[in-house]
């Protein structure tokens, strides 16, 4: 395979470790548990630290294992490079533990993951000002800056209602505006988008869910696009600014997020996500096809009161969706209609599994308001759309026929 030649994306995945050396010949990079790396060379170990040569410190920042996986991660973003977290809430706890300081302003999506609304509290507490917005629409997002803005967060597709933010209308603004971009690009993973092409600076993935794919791994990470520049940023310390300033950002986040926070991905962790990674294209293909046919038929069904995903014309940034994606992803909501207990139907479901991550093989289903919002409370739920009886669906790779069959079953029952 020859780095010169331009491959597809699961071409590009499946031969990418080849591209450097691999012990005795290997096809994956093996797992490597050392935590501490000898040098021979005093003096390289010392510049090795002083980041004047590439190499490895010590596990918390990295191993050569993690590293494969990073690389693997940012050719899949198109990035210039990516940094590996235990969790997908790890890699955007460092943007707000690195990045950003007591007086500075956050806008931030309204419609979001749970944890992510949770950890934005928890800023907020410590003297960042978060300010939230209803992402679908920039104008939105323009009317909550300040001069004290220091970056944009927002999800490609929101969990659990599946608003779809507008992207490349926010990116031009923060372009205009010189604010870091930061977009969480889990919902619809490097495959079906690469916010880049939007001006994102930094993009966020969950590896636990589809990239790992298999509900086998924690992860998260972070890959800096090159779209933003960091000389604009005021939050680099000094000592950063000695690498050139495209490397300001990532020198800071692997400094305070790893090295002071300790935020580190686990090698053996690192080795089945970049295994799963492998088949992200064939999966994703398979799952937003199914989540397709299941949202479709769930929408005509009279005991379903709404079905929220951007796949459906009915959707509000359905033509957004279509513009943006190449797919519309393998997650949905919807609510039944009063009457009808999400419980039971749940409970009547052969194959949705009752269980809170999502990206994997298998269907997964989870009442949102009685589990991972709850602790929100009712008044936050309802000012982002989430319905008393509201079920999201994470779509597997389970023959289509089957999850019809199953889902449109537990509806006769009512």
């Amino acid at each position: 395979m020859s780095e010169k030649k331009s491959y597809g994306f699961t071409t590009t995945i499946l031969h990418n470790d080849r591209q450097k050396p691999i012990e005795h010949g290997s096809l994956h990079k093996p797992i490597h548990t050392s935590v501490t790396f000898g040098y021979n060379d005093a003096r390289q170990l010392a510049s090795v630290f002083q980041g004047k040569e590439p190499g490895f410190r010590y596990g918390r920042q990295g191993n050569p294992t993690i590293s494969a996986l990073e690389d693997k991660i940012t050719k899949m973003e198109d990035g210039v490079s990516t940094l590996c977290f235990a969790t997908g809430m790890g890699a955007i706890g460092a943007v707000f533990q690195a990045l950003l300081r007591a007086g500075d302003h956050i806008v931030s999506s309204s419609f979001l993951f749970g944890n992510t609304n949770s950890l934005w509290q928890t800023a907020a507490g410590q003297g960042v000002d978060v300010a939230f917005a209803d992402a679908t629409d920039v104008a939105n997002v323009e009317a909550a800056l300040t001069p004290a803005t220091r970056l944009v967060f927002v999800e490609t597709i929101a969990n659990p209602r599946t608003q779809v933010a507008d992207l490349a209308r926010i990116g031009q603004l923060c372009k205009e505006r010189g604010i870091l971009f930061v977009v969480d690009n889990t919902m619809t993973s490097p495959y079906l988008f690469r916010p880049k092409t939007v001006g994102a600076g930094l993009v966020v993935n969950a590896l636990t869910k589809s990239i790992g794919g298999h509900g086998n791994a924690l992860g998260g990470s972070l890959t800096d696009t090159g779209m933003y520049d960091w000389s604009a940023f005021p939050n680099i310390a000094a000592n950063y600014k000695r690498n050139p300033p495209a490397q300001w950002g990532m020198a800071q986040l692997r400094a305070k997020a790893l090295r002071d926070f300790g935020a580190s991905l686990a090698p053996e962790a690192a080795h089945h996500i970049a295994v799963g990674a492998e088949t992200l294209a064939l999966r994703m293909e398979r799952a937003s096809s199914n989540a397709l046919a299941v949202a479709r038929m769930l929408e005509a069904d009279e005991r379903v009161a709404a079905v929220h995903y951007p796949g459906l014309a009915s959707h509000p940034q359905h033509a957004l969706a279509t513009d943006l994606f190449k797919a519309y992803g393998s997650l949905f909501s919807f609510e039944l209609k009063d009457g009808i207990d999400c419980f039971d139907y749940l409970n009547r479901l052969k194959l949705g599994i009752s269980a809170s991550n999502l990206g994997d093989t298998r269907t997964l289903v989870i009442p949102v308001s009685h589990t991972i919002f709850y602790e929100m409370g009712a008044e936050r739920r309802a000012s982002m759309g989430i319905a008393e009886s509201l079920i999201r669906v994470s779509v597997g790779i389970e023959d289509s026929a089957d999850l019809l069959d199953d889902f449109q079953s537990a509806l006769a029952v009512a």
